[in-house]
């Protein structure tokens, strides 16, 4: 299997070198210790490995001198969904996404609601496969316009992602990637360079937060947040999972959302989702639509101009509005769109002011549908 990919200048990189497997792909950030060990330098864990070892992320392991990527090709499933399930309210509304993910993530999320994926430590979660050039003729066949690099965290499978996304571009499917974003800056370039949107989960705005719920740190993220606003082309949305009695104080609300506003700012979607008890957090209560409602509240009186509630029935909180006329653009219920009040570039009828976003023509018609696909089946 010959696979072609592109580095962040976007001239074309060696072919990928299987090791043993076509499913085991050498991998390029890490560097040799004094005392024999490797250092991955993929993401701020920098996981530090003898031979045999796996990092903290369970799909990158030393093997012999050098890391290697051990899912290449290798999905626990793979879906067609929404995009606004991504969530992804202003890319191509209404359109449908074909959805995968590998196994393992970077994080150690204690709350995490895809635990089972995420988690997982074995091989055998990865049932099914494909090559990059197969999800994106599956994506085509299936009337995707986009493949989404989800339900575990797709930095950790790096070259698969960016494999992928290169064959998609060759076909005209879009590439969206749905990460933590605790990336380091050289690989967090190449990541980037052919997605074409990004939700990036901001879990809380706080240090502490971070360290001990999620092991990581807040800064890596907020770099990440910058560098995709600033320097890329990628189309940017935030989510943050509101946790009772974690990060939902009106003054990390408020801190957070003002922080987006002067570093990233007003156009940038935020969405505030329901947190439901779920891995080591089963004893924390559900969020209730009243601090969904807040946090939103918060984040446009801060400026946020593009504010939702998600994981709950909010019609209004999860529609788009005109931020100069007020007019209702999309209307939403769940992942149903009703309403749409918008031109075929994204300018609002009424005023005509620009709605900010990926708009081509008028909007999809997938609606709230989620089919299962076993590409394996289609080949």
């Amino acid at each position: 299997m010959a696979i072609q990919a592109r580095n962040s200048k976007g001239a074309m990189m060696q072919k990928r070198r299987f090791v043993g497997s076509e499913f085991v792909v050498a991998t390029e950030y890490w560097h040799v210790l004094g005392d024999g060990r490797l250092q991955c330098d993929l993401c701020p864990r920098y996981c530090k490995l003898r031979d045999g070892q796996q990092g903290l992320c369970f799909v990158r392991a030393r093997q012999g001198d050098e890391i290697v990527l051990t899912s290449y090709g290798r999905s626990s499933g793979f879906c067609v969904d929404p995009i606004e399930k991504k969530p992804l309210n202003h890319f191509l509304p209404g359109t449908a996404v074909l959805s995968f993910g590998t196994a393992g993530c970077n994080l150690a999320c204690k709350y995490c609601q895809n635990w089972d994926m995420s988690k997982s430590r074995e091989m055998a979660t990865l049932a099914d496969r494909a090559t990059p050039g197969m999800l994106a003729d599956a994506a085509q066949e299936l009337g995707c316009h986009s493949v989404a690099y989800t339900y575990n965290d797709p930095v950790i499978f790096l070259e698969y992602a960016v494999d992928t996304a290169s064959a998609c571009q060759e076909q005209g499917i879009k590439s969206v990637a749905v990460t933590a974003g605790y990336i380091c800056e050289e690989p967090r370039k190449e990541f980037f360079h052919d997605m074409d949107a990004a939700n990036i989960d901001l879990k809380a705005f706080s240090e502490e937060f971070y360290y001990k719920l999620t092991g990581g740190h807040l800064q890596p993220v907020l770099d990440t947040l910058r560098y995709v606003r600033h320097e890329t082309d990628v189309w940017l949305e935030i989510t943050t999972l509101v946790i009772p009695g974690y990060n939902d104080s009106d003054r990390e609300l408020d801190a957070m959302t003002r922080w987006v506003v002067k570093e990233l700012g007003p156009d940038v979607p935020m969405h505030f989702s329901a947190f439901h008890p779920d891995w080591k957090m089963m004893d924390v209560p559900s969020t209730p639509p009243a601090s969904l409602a807040r946090a939103r509240t918060i984040a446009m009186e801060n400026g946020v101009r593009y504010a939702y509630t998600g994981n709950v029935h909010d019609s209004d909180g999860q529609s788009t509005y005109c931020h100069s006329c007020g007019t209702k653009l999309i209307g939403r219920d769940g992942y149903e769109l009703s309403t749409w009040q918008l031109s075929d570039d994204g300018h609002c009828k009424t005023c005509a002011t620009r709605c900010a976003g990926v708009f081509d023509g008028p909007p999809g018609d997938w609606g709230a549908r989620r089919m299962p696909v076993r590409l394996s089946a289609m080949t």
